[in-house]
């Protein structure tokens, strides 16, 4: 499990690096619109935007495991009763053939 997390984690960090990097190249930290609330202190805001470049590519990275998951594990739970499955259905239950 936790090499998933590693999946995730580690590109979400490298992409939010080199989004804040270039984020911050373009833009000075004290013309931000809040930049106020933090004072005068840049690394503040140097780590808050840091922080949030790598939970939006965290966020991304983990949508992208998340459609990468095999259609056996998706399909797994059917919400509709046994009988009410549609007939081919694999998990239909139907009377067995020719058990005499």
């Amino acid at each position: 499990m936790w090499m998933r997390w590693m999946w995730v984690l580690w590109p979400s960090f490298v992409v939010g690096g080199i989004g804040w990097a270039v984020f911050f190249a373009l833009f000075d930290p004290n013309d931000l619109p809040y930049a106020d609330f933090f004072g005068e202190n840049r690394m503040v805001i140097y780590s808050v935007g840091f922080f949030l470049f790598w939970v939006f590519a965290a966020l991304s990275s983990s949508f992208t495991f998340l459609l990468q998951r095999p259609a056996a594990d998706i399909n797994r739970y059917c919400p509709l009763e046994p009988s009410e499955r549609p007939d081919g259905c694999p998990k239909r239950d139907e009377p067995s053939a020719g058990g005499d």
